[in-house]
């Protein structure tokens, strides 16, 4: 079932939520490659995806984007999970008829579902590819030495607990921090040295679109804004019934990682030791030069 909102279109799925999701591309009857992007931590299917018009036509490409669970004007689910994520991919690409086969992209922390879909369906994949994928302190075959003394890690543990059995507490000292540090419109400035590179800072000042819509600081007050970002922190960085480790991948299975030497929320290292345990991913680490 589809229905149609002001600015998208929305599926019903069996639970009785709506997706919102829109296309581009060519048309999916006529592509050679049919494609799903997910979306990272407080975007949304309008995300920046940069690949021109006379591309995507030379090689026939339709591009499927969507507002993961609570995100954008999909609805939020009470049982979200890593799990439900899958499965929302699933059923969303079997209600558009895209096939029995697609690709996946996975930005930042949406590499979280895209890890899940690898798991959980890995039939139903032609290819994945992560951009910038974060990394689960938890998974078990990260190497102590290497997590031990980051403070990501800590910072993650943190955040962790005081999502798990203070959400409320969590929420007011977000709504403090923004009154006494009210110099920018989002929580996440992206002019920021801390979070950002030099060349991140440049390709964020020439966007179409927002880049991080539910972090402005009107936004982080509402709850179930709060609630969504909650959800999708600890599906993420809480435990995973797997790693990425514990997957069969093989040259058939067409899995890339691209991953900035410069990124400063996720270190190169991290991604090379997923590598290391899986070495027929084909792994594209970039420098800015």
């Amino acid at each position: 079932m589809e229905e149609s909102s002001a600015n998208s279109n929305r599926v019903k799925l069996r639970d009785g939520r709506f997706l919102a999701y829109r296309e581009s591309g060519v048309p999916k009857e006529d592509a050679k490659y049919k494609i799903i992007l997910v979306h990272g931590f407080g975007s949304s299917k309008d995300l920046n995806f940069s690949a021109s018009k006379e591309l995507v036509e030379e090689l026939r490409v339709y591009l499927l984007f969507y507002d993961r669970s609570g995100y954008g004007e999909s609805d939020s689910n009470s049982k979200h999970s890593l799990r439900s994520e899958v499965d929302d991919i699933q059923e969303l690409a079997d209600q558009l008829e895209i096939g029995p086969k697609f690709y996946l992209i996975g930005f930042s922390m949406g590499a979280y579902p895209t890890w899940g879909c690898l798991k959980h369906i890995p039939h139903r994949l032609s290819g994945v590819a992560f951009v910038a994928p974060v990394v689960n302190y938890l998974w078990p075959s990260l190497p102590k030495k290497l997590i031990k003394n980051d403070y990501r890690g800590g910072l993650l543990k943190w955040g962790l607990r005081i999502s798990k059995f203070a959400p409320r507490l969590l929420h007011w000292l977000i709504i403090f921090v923004q009154e006494v540090f009210p110099s920018t419109s989002s929580c996440l400035d992206e002019s920021s040295s801390i979070y950002f590179s030099s060349q991140d800072i440049e390709v964020l000042k020439r966007r179409r679109s927002p880049g991080f819509p539910m972090l402005t600081k009107d936004k982080l007050r509402e709850r179930n804004v709060f609630d969504t970002l909650r959800d999708d922190f600890m599906a993420c960085f809480g435990q995973w019934d797997f790693e990425p480790a514990d997957l069969t991948i093989t040259h058939e299975s067409s899995v890339h990682i691209w991953h900035g030497k410069e990124d400063k929320v996720v270190p190169f290292q991290l991604q090379r030791c997923v590598l290391q345990k899986q070495p027929l991913i084909n792994y594209h680490e970039t420098m800015h030069k």
